[in-house]
């Protein structure tokens, strides 16, 4: 059962009519609290309160907000979502919950990602209540956890022989975060904020994770109106990536991802960004 001080966020922008990730909650079984989280200089907000109900779209101050964590520019562009991820930590407080969980607003497919028979596959859930609870019962179990979140389609390239798959537990946090207010902590960079983020607060010691048995399906970014999509195409990845070199430059650098279509990307040296705990072979 689902804890009562749960709350969900959807973070939304310029998308009032095609709120993805509201249909896929409701269809794989999410029966929690559920609010938008518009930003006021959102031209659709009128849309949002008609299509969602005005109780259940929470606006925040944008300009308010972006002077309240480092932005690592000083340009007045905020057509991306790192303020309100930072946003949601005073919302969810305001509204009377302890932990929320933060989601884009494009999820197409929650899945639970299994081997069979030689093979990675997925299934969808009977209850997203159920799953939700049981990564909050992961954030409980260490207090030193500032957020949980889940895997991505693209760390299971390559399936089962992929490295990630041997590794129950990443080291990263992106896209979807668990968090809880009494553990408070900022989303950092205009751009890149995730990456940013564990990156920098890796290397101070602080726990990011992301659980490699559930997963998040989205549309493609620059594919999809609205939300940072205009950003991006203005921008580029190279961009886009550069911010977690700026923030992170021992332990991440530009590196060409190659997929469908080689692009520019981030790339982070682990061996360099996180304490490690050394075996006991080398005690003297």
């Amino acid at each position: 059962m689902l804890r009562d001080n749960f709350c969900t966020f959807i973070l939304t922008h310029g998308r009032a009519g095609n709120v993805i990730t509201y249909k896929t909650l409701k269809a794989e079984g999410y029966t929690g609290p559920l609010f938008l989280v518009v930003d006021n200089e959102d031209s659709q907000i009128a849309e949002y309160q008609k299509n969602f109900g005005k109780e259940n779209v929470l606006i925040f101050d944008k300009l308010a907000i972006s002077k309240t964590f480092d932005t690592a520019d000083t340009f007045e562009d905020r057509r991306t979502i790192v303020y309100a991820r930072n946003a949601c930590f005073d919302l969810a407080k305001e509204k009377g919950y302890r932990y929320f969980l933060e989601l884009d607003d494009d999820y197409t497919i929650f899945a639970q990602k299994y081997e069979n028979h030689g093979r990675l596959s997925e299934r969808k859930p009977k209850s997203l209540d159920d799953v939700f609870e049981a990564f909050l019962q992961m954030l409980d179990a260490d207090s030193r956890i500032l957020t949980v979140a889940m895997a991505q389609g693209g760390d299971f390239i390559g399936g089962l022989k992929s490295g990630n798959w041997k590794k129950p537990i990443m080291r990263k946090a992106m896209n979807t975060f668990f968090c809880d207010v009494t553990r408070r902590f900022d989303f950092l960079g205009r751009v890149n904020e995730d990456v940013n983020t564990y990156t920098v607060l890796g290397q101070r010691g602080n726990l990011l994770f992301s659980f490699r048995n559930f997963s998040i399906t989205q549309k493609t970014t620059q594919k999809n109106k609205g939300g940072m999509t205009e950003q991006y195409l203005d921008a580029g990845t190279y961009v886009k990536s550069f911010y977690s070199v700026m923030m992170s430059p021992s332990c991440v650098k530009i590196a060409c991802l190659n997929s469908n279509h080689a692009r520019i990307h981030h790339q982070v040296r682990w061996e360099n960004c996180v304490p490690k705990i050394l075996n006991e072979k080398w005690k003297k």
